[in-house]
């Protein structure tokens, strides 16, 4: 690809903006960082907070622990967070640099202040709305469509921002120029030097949480099963490292992380087992940041048709990427990584989301293995035809009836998964 082809800035320009650092998993930290901004415009701690949230963030908070919490879950913790020891300017890493003192104030701030979670249904998926009070003063700010998307802050009836609410996408760079034969191409010919901060900080920040995943205690121990099991097969120990760095993740690491689409999860998955396969088979570095090009565009490929929220887990997605990755490492370009992408989209597609907890870890495992199953069968000359099940002729024909399906198609079941979560 052309450095002048406009293709060539604008994948740059997207890898830019899905590839950023978050501390903890993305929906409370979004909460968090509503938090602190209402916060620091009240001017005040408050002593009163109300959270209007929509069901997928309900769904996505509700049982994941807040990092720099102490342990702490669900939508009042992260709010608590945000207004007592948040940093609004630090937006996905708003809660990074919390003291041991500020983790006592947060849990004895819990027990004093009135903190109410109010179910919102405004027609947008992803729609947070925190109000803040002290005395006669508040203030609110709302976030929605994706993480640091604030559209709204008033203060005291005054209204201080106010941003029109049109599409998901807007103000970010237009996803319609990906395709998997475009993404290959990029790969191929992006100097490096274009990519690499980017890149490399995703290596540095996900391989870190991926090996205290391992050495620690967190949640399920997906990743210490996994590896414990099969201790010298790569493609366990590809599935270990990412199921482990979400076990760390989702329950209370405080390490960082570089998402995909929004998602914590979807950038350890489209990017760990990539890294695993480079260092075990002694790829050179640059060749193992130009697979990671690929896995993380063919994630956000993929996701872009799905939606940043769904009844469709995320990690299938960044599981396609890893395979497609892994793909580009074993010498193959369109034709492999296109039948990969369909085979693996063919495996995985019917894992549902049922909100963040330890059982992402699992389902980061099972999309990871579907990625190398995808290749394995390429390589042994067998695939699925356009006409088994949801599989269309053509990868781009797959991926857009992927997006319908997530995004249309189980419209009803993530209703019905939120309706199931709040029961109890």
């Amino acid at each position: 690809m052309d450095r002048k082809d406009i293709r060539y800035t604008n994948y740059i320009q997207i890898l830019k903006e899905e590839l950023r650092p978050a501390m903890g998993c993305t929906e409370p930290i979004a909460i968090a960082y509503a938090a602190a901004k209402a916060a620091a415009v009240l001017g005040e701690t408050p002593d009163r907070i109300l959270a209007e949230v929509s069901g997928n963030i309900i769904k996505n908070v509700k049982s994941v622990v807040v990092p720099h919490t102490g342990g702490l879950r669900g939508i009042q913790a992260a709010a608590a967070a945000g207004a007592v020891a948040g940093d609004a300017d630090a937006e996905l890493e708003v809660i990074s640099n919390v003291t041991p003192q500020q983790i006592e104030e947060i849990g004895k701030y819990l027990e004093t202040a009135d903190i109410e979670v109010r179910h919102v249904d405004n027609g947008h998926i992803f729609d947070i709305i925190i109000t803040v009070c002290k005395g006669d003063n508040e203030a609110s700010v709302r976030i929605v469509d994706f993480h640091t998307n604030i559209v709204l802050i008033r203060k005291n009836g005054e209204v201080i921002l106010e941003r029109e609410v049109v599409s998901i996408d807007d103000g970010l760079t237009d996803r319609e120029c990906l395709s998997i034969e475009g993404i290959v191409d990029f790969a191929d010919s992006v100097d490096l030097d274009d990519v690499r901060e980017t890149i490399e900080r995703q290596i540095s920040y996900n391989m870190a949480i991926a090996e205290e995943g391992l050495r620690g205690n967190y949640g399920a121990n997906i990743g210490s099963v996994l590896l414990a099991s099969h201790p010298e097969d790569i493609t366990y120990r590809m599935r270990a490292y990412a199921a482990a760095a979400s076990d760390a993740r989702m329950n209370g690491c405080e390490l960082p992380v570089v998402i995909n689409s929004g998602s914590g999860n979807q950038g350890i998955t489209s990017s760990v087992p990539v890294v695993i396969y480079a260092q075990c088979n002694n790829k050179t570095h640059d060749e193992m940041l130009r697979a990671l090009v690929v896995s993380n565009l063919v994630t956000i490929h993929l996701k872009t048709g799905i939606g940043r929220l769904s009844a469709y887990c995320g990690a299938v997605s960044a599981g396609c990427g890893a395979g497609a990755g892994v793909a580009y490492l074993q010498g193959g370009r369109n034709e492999a990584i296109a039948h990969t992408v369909v085979n693996a989209i063919a495996i995985d597609s019917g894992i549902v989301c049922d909100g963040a907890k330890a059982s992402c870890a699992a389902k980061i495992a099972s999309a990871v293995d579907a990625g190398i199953m995808g290749i394995a069968m390429y390589n042994k000359g067998n695939e699925f035809f356009g006409g088994d099940g949801i599989v269309k002729k053509g990868v781009e024909s797959t991926i857009k009836t992927v997006g319908k399906l997530a995004r249309r198609g189980m419209k009803q079941t993530d209703e019905e998964i939120i309706r199931l979560m709040l029961e109890d």
